[in-house]
């Protein structure tokens, strides 16, 4: 084989890998979107309106009681203090409910937090509209502040009648480096 040939062999396969890289590259930004697109179709993907729901008069279904599980956590490295007062609550679809959750920064130092919440089983999300959460917002505190936050919800009176029970789990994330200008204030 002469070298010529050799190289040229080598150049191909430099190439051949360049473009697997590329491709596998590509295929890990193209994951997140697929991802949502296969969860919407199934209808397991338990995410919830970041958007405020107007609760005008619905009819309150008062023959059933859905039962709605709060859970909260941190996540790793967020130095706060977060839980629901109420871990749990029964209410009837179409009624407005409150549920606060009380926060302390136990940092020495100010931090801004954003919290996502997520519900299970994933059809649920579809009929859990919140009028008032702190999560359409970033929450800052002080060293060593606390506070209690508000959210204001509804089961919508269509939840199918097989899903008598939920949970709504909210993470909350230290967003302090890509904070809001106008949380920082």
């Amino acid at each position: 084989m002469s070298e010529q040939s050799t190289q040229n062999k080598n150049s191909k396969m430099v190439i051949k890998l360049l473009v697997i890289v590329v491709g596998m590259f590509g295929f890990g930004f193209a994951l997140v979107p697929l991802y949502d697109v296969l969860c919407d179709a199934l209808g397991i993907n338990g995410k919830t309106s970041n958007t405020a729901a107007l609760y005008e008069s619905v009819e309150i279904d008062e023959s059933r009681l859905v039962t709605v599980d709060f859970i909260t956590r941190t996540n790793t490295g967020m130095p706060w203090e977060f839980r629901a007062e109420t871990r749990q609550v029964k209410v009837h679809p179409g009624q407005l409910n409150q549920v606060d959750f009380y926060v302390r920064n136990t940092a020495v130092t100010d931090i801004v937090g954003q919290a996502v919440p997520s519900v299970s089983p994933g059809p649920a999300a579809l009929y859990m509209n919140k009028t008032e959460c702190f999560c359409f917002e970033q929450q800052k505190l002080h060293a060593g502040e606390e506070m209690l936050m508000p959210m204001k919800f509804y089961v919508d009176p269509q939840l199918p009648e097989n899903i008598t029970y939920f949970t709504v789990q909210y993470t909350l994330y230290n967003v302090t480096a890509t904070a809001d200008v106008v949380a920082m204030n």
